[in-house]
């Protein structure tokens, strides 16, 4: 298998982002990131390509991913024979949002200080 062109679209904190984050590293992907937080431009460019605001987003060979998960993206690159299905678990959960208290904090610029995820 031929390594698929990857863009994401991921905050800097986020349980979601680091989900999709946690996919790549557990598959050896490398990918661009675009972090949506640092350059507002990137969140335009995704808004633009996805159509629409919600995060994270993937770019997988032309392909966007909207609004997706870890897991979702694990599973769409495998039904899509980019990936071949491994069983090593990943190194964070794929499939958690952040915290409120984390979200609060991002909202106010600040570093929310390490990802909790809620199950």
């Amino acid at each position: 298998m031929s390594q698929p062109k990857i863009t994401a679209y991921l905050k800097t904190y986020c349980g979601w982002s680091e989900g999709v984050r946690a996919i790549f590293r557990k598959y050896d992907l490398p990918f661009e990131e675009k972090d949506i937080i640092k350059n507002p431009a990137f969140r335009w460019e995704m808004e633009q390509k996805s159509g629409q605001p919600l995060s994270p987003c993937v770019e997988v060979n032309g392909t966007m991913l909207a609004d997706i998960s870890g897991e979702e993206v694990e599973k769409w690159m495998i039904e899509n024979n980019l990936l071949t299905q491994s069983d090593t678990a990943p190194d964070a959960p794929i499939n958690s949002s952040c915290t409120d208290e984390q979200h609060a904090a991002m909202a106010r610029g600040s570093v929310p200080g390490q990802i909790k995820f809620i199950a």
